[in-house]
């Protein structure tokens, strides 16, 4: 065998061995976005389906192939054998392999329907008292609505981090600010897509407390891969409801003076009030951007994308170009069009003091 066959075969076993590995890796179910970890009764509805449809798949490449490899060996030509009967057709074994896959099919179809039919309709709609919150999708970051428990004219706005009870139904609309987006939270639910000028919906239930992971699953620009979010699952209604009556109340005002001249950089020369909102100032009451009136109580920032803190927080208000390609604050702010208006390192560093004492 030559040395260019020998390295071929070897190439091959390698690049197999690589992508089971890879396959096996994405079936772990400790993995933040592996759906073999169902925390929910959609996405175990949707877990249980996968495992009918593969189970059929697998017995039908096992049945198939099993004859195949027994039709070669037990068929093979020998030394001395003729030319093989010629057969122009078996109506029986014909009209077998059609109606099977029929068959096969019917069995799958019923339990799918069935699955899509329970996950669309909500156990406990909004007219029933159920949860209701409002996501919505914008290049590259998800903006979540809540109506307030205090009261219910007013609606709480936070971003990247959705906060639900365990064990309760909530009712998410979905809505897209600009392209098609699509909602997934891998341990809790199926995706759903965002599309512009076309309200959809979804249902959910998490039957554990904890943090899950959510992405956006519709390519939707440069920074796709980089559009996350957080669902926090409090073990109690009333933990919700009192993060949510403290989500919906106003920042604190800045003491010390490093934040307080972050804040006057804020609502001024830097203009970030005009993209974005923080309750509790006269000015910062723009819809551009993610609302920040509790930035800081936030475990991650850039849409989920790097941990909440100092050194990465400075990362992203200095080059937030080169850590999310393509965002609206890169490319429309002053601060990094202007020469005129670039930001300091000492103004960079109040702005971080400002924005960290936002709880």
């Amino acid at each position: 065998m030559s040395m260019s066959k020998h390295f071929s075969k070897k190439l091959v076993g390698v690049l197999l061995l690589v992508i089971v590995t890879g396959l096996l890796a994405g079936c772990y179910p400790d993995h933040p976005q592996s759906t073999f970890d169902a925390h929910g009764p959609v996405a175990e509805s949707q877990l249980n389906l996968f495992y009918l449809i593969f189970g059929v798949a697998a017995l039908v490449f096992v049945i198939v192939e099993g004859i195949l490899l027994f039709t070669a060996f037990r068929f093979r030509r020998k030394p001395g054998d003729g030319d093989p009967y010629q057969n122009h057709g078996n109506t029986p074994l014909e009209l077998s392999w059609t109606a099977l896959p029929v068959v096969l099919l019917a069995i799958v179809a019923v339990p799918t329907i069935q699955t899509i039919f329970d996950n669309a309709n909500s156990p406990l709609t909004p007219e029933q008292g159920g949860m209701v919150i409002d996501a919505v999708g914008v290049q590259w970051w998800f903006e979540f609505r809540y109506q307030d428990p205090t009261d219910p004219s007013r609606t709480i706005i936070t971003a990247n981090e959705m906060h639900i009870p365990q064990g309760e139904v909530v009712n998410v609309n979905l809505r897209s600010r600009d392209v098609i987006h699509s909602f997934w939270i891998p341990k809790i639910a199926g995706k759903v897509d965002m599309v512009p000028n076309n309200p959809n919906q979804m249902w959910i239930r998490a039957d554990s407390p904890g943090v899950f992971l959510g992405q956006c699953a519709e390519f939707c620009g440069e920074s796709h891969a980089l559009m996350r979010f957080r669902v926090v699952v409090h073990p109690t209604v009333e933990e919700f409801e009192q993060w949510l009556i403290n989500e919906g109340s106003p920042a604190e005002a800045p003491r010390d003076p490093l934040a307080i001249r972050g804040q006057e950089i804020f609502e001024g020369d830097a203009q970030c009030w005009a993209c974005h909102t923080v309750l509790g100032t006269d000015r910062a009451r723009g819809r551009v951007g993610p609302s920040l009136t509790h930035f800081a109580s936030r475990t991650h920032i850039a849409a989920g994308l790097m941990e909440n803190n100092q050194e990465n927080l400075r990362k992203w208000i200095s080059h937030p170009g080169d850590v999310k390609p393509g965002n609206i604050m890169a490319r429309d702010a002053r601060a990094y069009n202007d020469p005129e208006f670039q930001l300091s390192e000492e103004e960079i560093s109040a702005l971080v003091r400002y924005l960290q004492t936002l709880r």
